[in-house]
């Protein structure tokens, strides 16, 4: 019983890691197309 606990544990903790992850790696994302719109905002306000 007590194995089976301890496998669950695991489990959800390895799905929890892996979603969060996945998590940073979109927000990194996002922030990097808004730093990349910023940019080119910039250069047109600047010619």
């Amino acid at each position: 019983m007590l194995r089976h606990w301890v496998t669950t544990l695991v489990f959800a903790a390895a799905l929890v890691s892996l979603v969060a992850a996945q998590g940073c790696n979109t927000v990194r994302g996002v922030g990097k197309d808004v730093e990349a719109g910023g940019k080119a905002i910039q250069r047109s306000t600047t010619k």
